[in-house]
C-alpha cells in the first residue's frame, strides 16, 4: 500500500506560482512513476503531468508546457509541481497519483493505482 498526501494549494491572482508536493509513504516509491491530475467543478480529472521513477522522463499536458514543472526528490520520497504563469482555467483540485507497472501511457488515469486526497488551486482573474 502507498500514502500519499498533497500540499501546497491555495489561492493565487493570475500570473503567480505555486509549488505542490506530495509526499509518499508506505511501499517503496522510488520505483514508481508518479503523475498529477486535476479535476474542476464539472469536469472529468485530467491529466496535468507525470515523472518516470528516476526522473529522466517527463510528461505534460498541452495546456500545461511551458508553465508547469515536475520533479522528484526520491531520498525525501517526494514529488513537486511547480506552477508558473498560473491562469484561472488553472483552477482545480490537483491530485498526485502513482503509477506501479512501467509499460501503458502515463497520460491514462486509469493506469495509476494509487492516489492522494487532493489539494485546491484557486487562480484568481
Amino acid at each position: 500500500q502507498v500514502q500519499l498526501v498533497e500540499s501546497g494549494g491555495g489561492l493565487v491572482q493570475a500570473g503567480g506560482s505555486l509549488r505542490l508536493s506530495c509526499a509518499a509513504s508506505g511501499r517503496t516509491f522510488f520505483t514508481r512513476a508518479m503523475g498529477w491530475f486535476r479535476q474542476a467543478p464539472g469536469k472529468e480529472r485530467e491529466f496535468v503531468a507525470a515523472i518516470t521513477w528516476r526522473g529522466g522522463s517527463t510528461f505534460y499536458a498541452d495546456s500545461v508546457k511551458g508553465r508547469f514543472s515536475i520533479s522528484r526528490d526520491n531520498a525525501k520520497n517526494t514529488v513537486y509541481l511547480q506552477m508558473n504563469s498560473l491562469k484561472p482555467e488553472d483552477t482545480a483540485v490537483y491530485y498526485c497519483a502513482v503509477k506501479e507497472q512501467s509499460s501503458g501511457s502515463y497520460y491514462d488515469r486509469g493506469l495509476y493505482n494509487y492516489w492522494g486526497q487532493g489539494t485546491q488551486v484557486t487562480v484568481s482573474s
